[in-house]
């Protein structure tokens, strides 16, 4: 168990902690606070636990199998708490999944033969797109609940929506990339 692969099941236990604050409004004070702070935490494992594992040379099965599980939990989380409120449609809820569903897919068929599907741009771009508009969503709601913004209410629906679209789009074109670069893996003939 090295550095990065504590850092990753950190990631998977803040998870918990994470929903936890974001459903427990009524009994938490300042949840969006615990629940922004939790987030930026677990996205920084995320930061340093593929950095560490690069610069020492201990990249290890458990951690390739781990670290991309992790990352999908946490944002499916969010996203899924963020519809809870109202603030995100279920259909965008649904590409997102049905994306990860696809990918990792395509990368279990590759490693039965022998193959490693890595990330690419349009996946790193993605996961961009995603953090960023959470950790925005976030703000705002920490915004409306601790300094009593309540005209940001509006402005909080309004960027949910345009956010929460950018994120669907993200996935279906970077799904759609893995998908079109991938297609031998599932061709009708092998």
């Amino acid at each position: 168990m090295n550095t990065p692969n504590k850092l990753t099941m950190l990631r998977i236990l803040l998870i918990p902690v994470f929903v936890l604050f974001m459903l427990g409004g009524d009994f938490i004070p300042y949840n969006y606070v615990g629940a922004i702070v939790v987030f930026i935490a677990a996205s920084l494992t995320d930061l340093f636990d593929g950095r560490i594992a690069r610069k020492r040379d201990i990249v290890t099965n458990f951690g390739k199998f781990l670290d991309p599980l992790a990352d999908k939990s946490l944002v499916i989380s969010a996203f899924i708490c963020l519809q809870a409120f109202g603030l995100v449609n279920p259909v965008v809820v649904i590409i997102l999944v049905m994306r990860e569903f696809l990918v990792t897919s395509l990368r279990l068929i590759a490693v039965g033969d022998g193959k490693v599907i890595a990330a690419d741009i349009f996946g790193k771009v993605k996961t961009v797109i995603q953090m960023f508009s959470i950790i925005a969503l976030l703000l705002m709601l920490c915004l409306i609940q601790v300094m009593d913004m309540t005209f940001l209410a509006s402005s909080l629906t309004t960027a949910a929506s345009v956010l929460s679209w950018l994120c669907a789009a993200a996935a279906v074109v970077s799904g759609a990339n893995y998908l079109i670069k991938n297609r031998h893996c599932i061709d009708a003939k092998s």
